[in-house]
């Protein structure tokens, strides 16, 4: 948990009103007092995206009142070298950039920055971390998996579909995918069993990456990206079974799972709004990932809701969350797009106690 100043304020405005020390014969005027509403921050640097959200309290619950997002991919050629690319590093310095200058204009008082795994795995990590803190005074977290996995599941957790049945919530990510089995009481939510595979959509797109856009070739690379996530998977799925022939519930938060869900509304653009919280068929998302295995990146990049930024990872995610109904066989899955930004802004404002994040004053 990182402390941040806010800014000083503002001398007082001509005209404004103004309060008299008698104790000093009422010569000298003062400003009234003014306590700014405290406002947190949160910043989620993954492999893929960077995001920011700021909320400040207000009857009872935290409101958003601003955020950012940009596709950084930082992880991109990480898979073979090891390490975070300078055009990478330069991308998510230039993102975090926009971060801080929010940050400041927001009076943010309390803000924390997180990276996850691309950080976690990259050899040169320290001179991410350095060079972002020298330029943008942001002093970046590099959390584990299960920190990870937790802030996700208190980011989330209350979209969880109502029900009694076993609860799993995954996040696929751009570096790792996190799955949690948990349980879900009102506004508590305890995690019973977890596991953290490093396979996201950049990771595995790297891969399993194909040497043409055929159509055999397509399938074969689908196909690869299956085995290597249901391998990966195993032990988990081995540990699910003792859940056979119960009503089982499924949340997704991750860009697979909204961007899925966009196709599945057949949105002309996204809409947050109209997806967090959607609830889609199982077999919906299996015909959609079927779908979208078999086209061409061309035809993906022409989809509304994918464009040219998503259409190379979105097939990865896909071969993910097939990998993950496998496992967790649930008629539907829900869909959040909330997670760890959320999370870590609960566990800033309340120290521990529940205040769901759940409106938000902006338009993205």
């Amino acid at each position: 948990m990182r402390q941040m100043a806010a800014p000083t304020g503002q001398p007082p405005r001509p005209g404004a009103a103004v309060a008299t020390d008698r104790r000093k014969g009422g010569s000298l005027p003062r400003p009234f007092a003014f306590t700014r509403p405290k406002s947190y921050g949160a910043i989620d640097l993954g492999t893929n995206n960077c995001r920011l959200l700021i909320a400040r309290p207000q009857d009872g619950e935290l409101v958003v009142i601003d955020a950012f997002s940009r596709i950084v991919r930082l992880g991109e050629g990480l898979h073979g070298s090891g390490r975070i690319s300078a055009a990478a590093i330069d991308r998510a310095v230039a993102a975090l950039a926009v971060c801080a200058d929010k940050l400041r204009r927001r009076h943010v008082a309390l803000s924390r920055a997180v990276a996850t795994e691309a950080c976690r795995r990259a050899s040169n990590c320290d001179e991410l971390v350095d060079r972002v803190r020298r330029e943008t005074g942001i002093v970046l977290d590099v959390i584990s998996a299960a920190e990870e996995a937790r802030l996700a599941v208190l980011g989330c957790h209350n979209l969880m579909e109502p029900g009694d049945g076993p609860a799993l919530i995954f996040d696929i990510g751009g570096g790792s995918t996190e799955l949690m089995q948990v349980e879900v009481n009102g506004h508590d939510v305890a995690i019973h069993d977890w596991v953290s595979v490093p396979w996201g959509v950049v990771s595995l797109t790297e891969h399993a990456a194909t040497t043409t856009d055929e159509l055999s070739a397509r399938r074969a690379s689908y196909a690869q990206m299956r085995e290597v996530t249901r391998s990966a998977f195993a032990a988990f799925a081995g540990r699910a079974q003792r859940f056979a022939g119960q009503p089982l519930r499924l949340l997704g938060t991750s860009g697979t799972v909204t961007t899925l869900a966009s196709v599945f509304l057949d949105l002309p653009r996204y809409d947050r709004r109209a997806v967090d919280g959607l609830i889609v068929p199982t077999k919906s998302m299996r015909d959609i990932s079927h779908r979208l295995a078999e086209a061409s990146l061309a035809d993906r990049a022409e989809i509304a809701c994918i464009g040219r930024e998503r259409a190379d990872l979105v097939v990865a995610g896909c071969a993910i969350l097939e990998s993950i109904i496998d496992l967790w066989p649930a008629a539907r899955v829900g869909v959040a797009d909330r997670g760890i930004r959320e999370g870590i802004l609960r566990t800033l404002a309340v120290q521990g106690r529940d205040v769901p994040v759940t409106r938000r004053e902006h338009r993205r």
